[in-house]
This record gives C-alpha cells, sequence and structure tokens, in this order.
C-alpha cells in the first residue's frame, strides 16, 4: 500500500475529526486531573523538593504576605508536576491525532522529535536545579549583611520563589529544544543547514540576549544559559547533516529500486 493510500484510508469528514478531536483532549484532561489529585496530595514533598537549593544557599525562611498565597503556590507546584507526569499521555493523544494524517515517511520522521523532547526538557531543567539556581542564589543572597550600619536580610516569599525557581526551569528546559525546533523547521523546508551556518554569529548574538533577559543578573547564571544554547544550535547543525545524509541515502535506494522496476 502507498503512502497516498495510506492517507485516503484514514480521511473522514469534518465531524469524526471534531469527535476524535474531542476523545482524545478528554483523555488529556482526565490525566492532568488524576495526576494532580496525586500531585495535591504531595505537594509538600514537592515544594520542599525545589526548596532544596534554598536550604543549601543558607536560607531556611520562607514567609508569605498574603492569606492565600501558601495554598495558591500548592496549586501551582501541584499542576506543575501533573503536567509534568501527565506528558507521555498527552504526547500519545497528541499522536494518535495527528499521525492518520501523515505519511509513512513524515511518521517516521516525527517520531523520533516527539520522544526527545521530553528528555530534552528534562535535561535542561535538571540543569538548572542543580547548577544554575544554586549558583544564582549564591549570588543574590549574597547581598545579607550590615549596609550603612542596618542589617540588611533576605526574606523571600514563598510565592517569588516558587515564580523563580519555575523561570529557572522552564527557560533551561525550552532552551534545550532548540535542536528540536531547528531540525522540524528543516524538515518543513524552511531553513536549511548552509543558513543556519551563514546565521552562526546571529545565534550567538540571540543565545547571549535570551540569556540576559532569561537569568538574573549575575554573569555566570547568564554564561551558563548561553553557552548551552550555542553548543545546542552547533548540535543541531551536526544532527541536520546527518539527516541530509540519511535522506539522501533513501534517495539513492529509491532511484536503485525504480531504474530496476
Amino acid at each position: 500500500m502507498s503512502d497516498q493510500d495510506d492517507i485516503d484510508a484514514s480521511r473522514a469528514p469534518l465531524l469524526e475529526h471534531l469527535i476524535e478531536l474531542r476523545r482524545r483532549l478528554l483523555y488529556c484532561i482526565i490525566a492532568v486531573g488524576l495526576a494532580f489529585g496525586v500531585s495535591m496530595y504531595f505537594s509538600e514533598s514537592i515544594f520542599g523538593f525545589l526548596a532544596k537549593p534554598l536550604l543549601r544557599a543558607g536560607q531556611g525562611t520562607l514567609v508569605y504576605t498574603q492569606i492565600f498565597e501558601a495554598f495558591f503556590v500548592q496549586v501551582k507546584v501541584s499542576f506543575f508536576a501533573a503536567m509534568m507526569i501527565s506528558f507521555p499521555v498527552i504526547a500519545n493523544q497528541l499522536w494518535q491525532f495527528v499521525a492518520p494524517g501523515l505519511y509513512r515517511k513524515e511518521k517516521k520522521a516525527l517520531l523520533p522529535f516527539l520522544l526527545a523532547t521530553p528528555v530534552l526538557f528534562l535535561m535542561g531543567a535538571a540543569m538548572a536545579y542543580y547548577i544554575a539556581i544554586p549558583m544564582a542564589l549564591h549570588f543574590l543572597l549574597g547581598f545579607d549583611g550590615m549596609v550603612g550600619g542596618v542589617k540588611r536580610e533576605a526574606l523571600p516569599a514563598i510565592g517569588n520563589y516558587l515564580s523563580f525557581v519555575m523561570q529557572f526551569l522552564f527557560a533551561f528546559g525550552l532552551a534545550f529544544l532548540l535542536p528540536v525546533l531547528l531540525m522540524l523547521l528543516e524538515r518543513a523546508g524552511i531553513v536549511t543547514r548552509k543558513q543556519l551556518i551563514g546565521a552562526r554569529r546571529y545565534a550567538i548574538v540571540a543565545a547571549t540576549a535570551v540569556a540576559a533577559v532569561l537569568t538574573p543578573p549575575d554573569l555566570m547564571s547568564q554564561v551558563l544559559l548561553a553557552v548551552p544554547l550555542i553548543i545546542l544550535y552547533e548540535l543541531a547543525i551536526i544532527g541536520i547533516w546527518f539527516t541530509e545524509r540519511s535522506r539522501s541515502k533513501q534517495a539513492a535506494v529509491e532511484e536503485d529500486a525504480d531504474a530496476v522496476a
């Protein structure tokens, strides 16, 4: 059966597509809801894990200045954990909805990117948690002490600290998805490997600017994000080179097969 036959066999009226979309969304909502309930039960433990870098930096107190702040922090932590836990289900439902409309080659090309996305995101978040956040806290909490005869002491609010941690985790997690984005753009024909090589100097400037915006003003935190972005950009170019070779070999094999036929 040809690729076109696969597509024709999977065609369905618009109403059926909408019903299928509703079913997939329902599965996603159920998965997120169940994960949220479990995460809410363990929300204090999860927040304790997120607060460990602050404890290691020598800050043992978190305050809240609004009555509902502590509760809403637990809700935010639970929702964040629920999205992480349910991501495999969400990704699988997205794939199940999109896959029938793709050619066989497109399925084989897209699936590795889908599988690599959570792995790369977790790698970036892990780097933020174990390296970038502790270094940033060490810098930011270093302003404690006597200033003009007045004692200056940090009393971070629980909501502000959570926003600080989430900013780092998402910034590094999304940054590590750069190779996936660039390779998908190349696969779609929007950019080419030569264009990416020619834009290398602009990519370095862009990586530095993104790091300056997404991290605190200390130089080390900015370097910790900018350098991986540049490395990931280069890895994307290498990955595109390998995929180009693979496509060329596949095209040559198909041409030989057509010639024999």
